[in-house]
């Protein structure tokens, strides 16, 4: 039977090695996704400047039937 200090050594060993490789793959990935988006440049689109809003008066009327409709709603929901 082995002892308690070659067993932590051992497993010192072993969870140095599987942080490493944990390591080192993510650094491979992080360079690899690094390469790949300079190869690869995302579409640009083109988005017009926004316009400053005009005086005109916006038609933010609703319609009437449809705010009956939606109070009707509310009103039997909070009967419930």
């Amino acid at each position: 039977m082995t002892s308690i200090s070659e067993q932590l050594s051992d497993a010192l060993g072993i969870m140095i090695m599987g942080m490493g490789l944990v390591f080192t793959f993510l650094s491979i990935l992080i360079i690899g996704i690094g390469i790949v988006a300079k190869l690869f440049p995302a579409p640009v689109a083109d988005i017009p400047a926004p316009q400053a809003p005009s005086n005109t008066a916006l038609d933010t009327s609703l319609d009437p039937k449809l705010v009956a409709a939606i109070t009707s709603a509310i009103h039997q929901y909070r009967a419930k």
